[in-house]
């Protein structure tokens, strides 16, 4: 079964991947990054016929460049810079950074490897193509879009008759059912609610005249974790201070999980709380961390109304409605939904993800609010992070 081409625009990839390359543009060409990808469903078996596929395809990803229309879009997003999109008219996808192979259980393996300006933008593309291989050549496409064109007008009515209120953005191209089909979605969302404010998905931003939203992922502050400059337990502080220094707070939405949040808070001074329009949620309890959150602003006299409360992790439309109405009368809130919005049909969805695995050779890792989200290729080094964040837990913590 041959498919067509996937990805038709480097633009199809979420936001915050040209926000942290441009960062790493400016501020660190030197790291080289390994990335790594793991399927957490259990029993999920990949063909050699997939596999085959998911290659055609990187061979076609690796053939496109920056269209001109393209690159003036990102030109015309505030915060992007113009020469970093004049490295974006030079730059492509190199084949030789993706080594993928099939372990003879159908477990699927793929590697990335190479400077981290380049490394780190295939993790979007190759979860969009693995996803929507796995999903065409496992099952019926059109029954599994049935399905999903179902659940899409149950959740527009729900909009429209008063069920749900809150106000989101589509975060869904890693995990969509296909690149089709997240079109669908983000269309008929937008045009049909008054609640979708916009998607991260850079290409449909532009085709639909919506507004593209993102900041930056965990694998930015871990990557701080490989300069040999910077104590491990302080990468959120040296991360939030390269972000401020290049965007001057006009994209200022920090992620507080990446080597937990209670340690994020102790960089996040009254300097940060000031520089930063909000944080956003993607492990542990939503509603400890939302408490959480507002003591932190009461703390420093903030106002928690005039700050963004951001979750995004892996929610439902329901569970995003309880969270509003919890938190709507006491903060800003708003939410991204991904896999709810781009694939949600009557068969289970994936669970994948590429993460960043070494940088400049050594190990680096994400340790999030839950430990089943934590993900280290050297468990050593891994016990090693536990410590040193207790360590100075224990030492600084208000």
């Amino acid at each position: 079964m041959k498919l067509e081409p996937i990805v038709l625009s480097l633009l199809d990839t979420d936001l915050y991947k040209f926000n942290m390359n441009q960062v790493i543009f400016h501020k660190h060409t030197d790291l080289n990054g390994e990335y790594f990808f793991k399927c957490r469903n259990e029993g999920v078996v990949f063909t050699k016929e997939m596999l085959d596929e998911i290659n055609s395809q990187i061979d076609h990803l690796c053939s496109l460049r920056f269209k001109k229309e393209e690159l003036d879009y990102l030109r015309s997003i505030r915060f992007i810079k113009n020469d970093y999109v004049e490295f974006l008219r030079l730059w492509h996808p190199i084949r030789e950074y993706v080594v993928t192979e099939l372990t003879p259980e159908g477990e699927l393996k793929v590697t990335v490897t190479g400077p981290l300006f380049s490394a780190m933008q295939f993790e979007i593309y190759l979860l969009e193509i693995i996803n929507e291989v796995y999903f065409r050549m496992k099952y019926d496409y059109e029954t599994l879009r049935r399905s999903a064109g179902d659940r899409l007008a149950a959740k527009i009515r729900a909009f429209k008759d008063g069920r749900y209120n809150f106000n989101f953005a589509e975060f869904g191209c890693r995990r969509r059912l296909s690149r089709e089909w997240e079109g669908v979605v983000i269309k008929r969302l937008a045009e049909e609610t008054q609640n979708c404010v916009g998607t991260s998905n850079v290409y449909f931003a532009m085709k639909y005249d919506l507004t593209p939203i993102g900041t930056y992922a965990h694998e930015f502050v871990q990557m701080y974790q490989g300069i040999d400059s910077i104590p491990l337990a302080y990468t959120n502080h040296y991360a939030m201070e390269d972000w401020y220094d290049e965007y001057r707070g006009d994209n200022g939405t920090a992620l507080t999980d990446t080597i937990t949040t209670d340690l994020f808070l102790l960089d996040f001074n009254h300097s940060m709380v000031n520089n930063y329009t909000g944080v956003r949620h993607d492990s542990g309890d939503p509603y400890e961390w939302g408490e959480k959150i507002i003591a932190h602003y009461k703390r420093f006299g903030v106002d928690p109304k005039t700050k963004l409360l951001l979750f995004s992790d892996s929610l439902d439309f329901d569970r995003a409605e309880k969270l509003y109405q919890y938190f709507k009368d006491r903060s800003k809130v708003s939410f991204g939904i991904g896999t709810f919005c781009s694939n949600d049909t009557e068969e289970e969805a994936l669970n994948i993800v590429i993460k960043l695995q070494y940088v400049n050779g050594r190990p680096v890792a994400k340790l999030s609010d839950i430990p089943g989200k934590a993900m280290c290729q050297d468990e050593e080094y891994l016990k090693y992070l536990k410590n040193s964040v207790a360590f100075r837990l224990k030492r600084e913590r208000l």
